[in-house]
């Protein structure tokens, strides 16, 4: 891992590096815009491995640190490969849905983004691998955040989103062609209402009391879409009903 502080120092000493190096981010990062990078070696072949000695100083550090862990844990059983990250079948090198795994529950909505600019996902950050701008749109939606304020965790009073228990328990809808276009102009239209604001994390979006009207108007929009799609229009400001409604869907689906 490259912290801000260190990076223009270690590309100094490893320009050859530089194409090795990604932005990483778990969760507080994420919702803070914290800058962190890591070494992505998966295409780094061993020839240009050894002609990097400020690299091979950090991945022999990696593999004594595993090597010096419980020898029944899985990160001592990864000591042979300390190139690599822990593996995770569902990582795919595509953009994805990053979703911070912990959110105050001050927040209306989870402030979740469509990353597709390399960065690899660590601890905290739930990635949703081969989303589309449709997904985002349902994920970032008044109905789905209903669904998880019912469903999910706590970590002291913050939300804990939970990839089995929220992510894929949730039912979704099965719009028509024209349903799920409305929603993608939707949620390009809130991605839209973020870029106004490119000094602003989003923690400072999602802040209810800092939040930009346009963003908020965006949201509302793409609630009422998502609404259309699950046939929930006249319930739509009625999180109880909605959830209920939800519960009936989940039913019908796994009986």
């Amino acid at each position: 891992i490259i912290n801000a502080e260190d990076y223009d120092d270690f590309i100094k000493r490893e320009p050859a590096a530089k194409k090795f190096i990604r932005p990483y981010s778990m969760g507080l990062e994420f919702l803070h815009g914290i800058p962190r990078w890591c070494l992505w070696l998966a295409d780094c072949s061993p020839h240009e491995l050894r002609q990097m000695p400020q690299v091979l100083k950090r991945v022999q550090a990696c593999k004594d640190w595993r090597s010096a862990q419980v020898k029944t844990g899985d990160a001592y059983k990864l000591k042979d490969t300390p190139t690599t990250f822990r593996p995770c079948k569902q990582f795919r090198d595509t953009p994805f849905i990053a979703v911070p795994l912990v959110s105050s529950e001050r927040r209306s909505y989870i402030p979740m983004a469509y990353v597709d600019n390399g960065m690899i996902p660590g601890n905290n950050l739930f990635a949703i691998f081969d989303a589309t701008l449709y997904h985002f749109g349902v994920l970032t939606s008044s109905v789905h955040m209903g669904w998880m304020r019912m469903v999910c965790g706590r970590l002291k009073s913050d939300y804990r989103y939970s990839a089995t228990i929220v992510y894929n328990n949730f039912p979704w809808c099965t719009p028509t062609d024209t349903q799920r276009r409305a929603i993608e102009q939707t949620a390009q239209k809130i991605l839209d209402a973020r870029a106004k604001y490119p000094d602003s994390t989003l923690a400072d979006l999602y802040d209810e009391l800092t939040m930009p009207a346009d963003l908020r108007r965006a949201h509302r929009a793409n609630d009422r879409a998502v609404a259309a799609a699950y046939g929930f229009v006249d319930i739509l400001d009625d999180e109880r009903a909605i959830v209920a409604a939800l519960f009936d869907r989940y039913v019908e689906l796994t009986t």
